[in-house]
């Protein structure tokens, strides 16, 4: 599964692992693929050093990524503390009356939530990548588009290709006049924030607005057939993330999480806003029924929704609370339906690949040379 970017790249398939989980980075890198870490929930810059550290010790030299999330325009001297001020109190409100309702325990006195993200506010991810500079990436990725131009300049001051995510092909021509090097076309069957086109529409749309820049495919990618529809489409790799969270490596907090998603169908995620304030693609819970319905109080806007909610969702998430327990997932949940490693997933692509492959080449009357 090989294309002029992944040999760019020195990966042998053209497989781009997206994961919030250093293990699984390195595992998907170690597999032949190019693993990229999301970086958005490093609250401390030396939380991802320490990560960083463990990928280059577990990585076999392979190259891997970094993934931020920051806006494009900046916002000088804003803090943590003025964003936390703009939340009205009736959405607190709302969170304690939701939770109480289901009996969701506090978290032990002076314990501090594990989902508290802030990773969206420029200056802490501007923080990550002080760090993130001083090791070998390869690329880096941005989940809200083109990075500031100052971030785009310094990544190719030190020979890092910058990709950014896009949910149409008009976002995807102003990331390729920001100078960004490989655009992701995530479709609407994608994981976490995700635009409104299936990616069997965005894909060529892309290829065609951004031509010659390279394209990824995402959204509802997780067999060996989807990945060659995908090059078949013009993109020249594919970009996969929620594959990844039923596998042995990950570390997702809650058994009981895992069981939902080893359970779920393709049918049973939803945009919601409930997570972050914009639209992304979660397992459909009783929490995120809550904040969609019309008596509810309506989600802020990031980065105030995440803020609202973190303590909430760590929560939900320590105490297993069945009804509430979620997680971003793309619809591909569908075909997760057991534990494997991320070898195991690579082998299943690789066989997938070759079989459809072999099927275009007998149809095209190729079989055999």
């Amino acid at each position: 599964m090989q294309t002029e970017l992944s040999k760019t790249l020195g990966v042998e398939h053209a497989v781009f692992g997206f994961t919030p989980f250093p293990a699984v980075a390195a595992a998907i890198s170690r597999a032949g693929g190019f693993g990229v870490l999301g970086a958005v929930r490093y609250t401390a810059p030396h939380e991802l050093k320490r990560d960083l550290d463990w990928i280059e010790a577990h990585v076999d030299g392979k190259p891997y990524g970094l993934d931020v999330v920051m806006p494009a325009k900046k916002v000088e001297g804003v803090t943590e503390a003025d964003v936390e001020a703009m939340i009205p109190e009736g959405h607190r409100q709302f969170v304690k009356d939701t939770l109480a309702k289901y009996g969701v325990p506090e978290l032990a006195e002076g314990e501090a939530s594990g989902w508290r993200i802030t990773g969206w506010m420029e200056q802490v991810a501007r923080n990550q990548l002080d760090v993130a500079f001083d090791y070998p990436i390869r690329l880096l990725a941005n989940a809200l588009g083109s990075p500031p131009a100052d971030v785009v300049a310094r990544a190719h001051e030190q020979n890092v290709l910058v990709a950014a995510l896009a949910g149409s092909a008009r976002h995807a021509v102003k990331h390729k006049e920001g100078g960004i090097d490989i655009v992701v076309a995530q479709g609407y069957e994608a994981g976490g924030h995700t635009g409104d086109i299936a990616s069997m529409v965005l894909t060529p749309e892309v290829v065609d607005a951004v031509d010659p820049l390279p394209v990824l495919a995402a959204g509802g990618i997780g067999s060996g057939q989807q990945v060659a529809a995908a090059l078949a489409l013009g993109a020249q790799g594919v970009w996969l993330g929620s594959i990844w969270l039923t596998t042995t490596e990950a570390e997702l907090p809650s058994p009981k999480l895992i069981e939902k998603l080893l359970a779920a169908g393709s049918g049973d995620t939803v945009r919601s806003r409930a997570l972050t304030g914009k639209p992304a693609r979660q397992l459909r819970t009783e929490w995120t029924d809550a904040w969609d319905s019309a008596d509810g109080p309506g989600t802020l806007p990031m980065p105030l929704q995440g803020l609202l909610v973190a303590d909430a969702v760590s929560r939900i998430q320590k105490y297993e609370v069945e009804p509430l327990l979620g997680t971003p997932v793309g619809q591909i949940v569908g075909r997760m339906t057991s534990e494997r490693s991320v070898q195991a997933v690579f082998d299943d692509l690789t066989r997938g690949f070759e079989k459809a492959v072999d099927r275009i080449n007998r149809i095209a009357g190729r079989s055999g040379q």
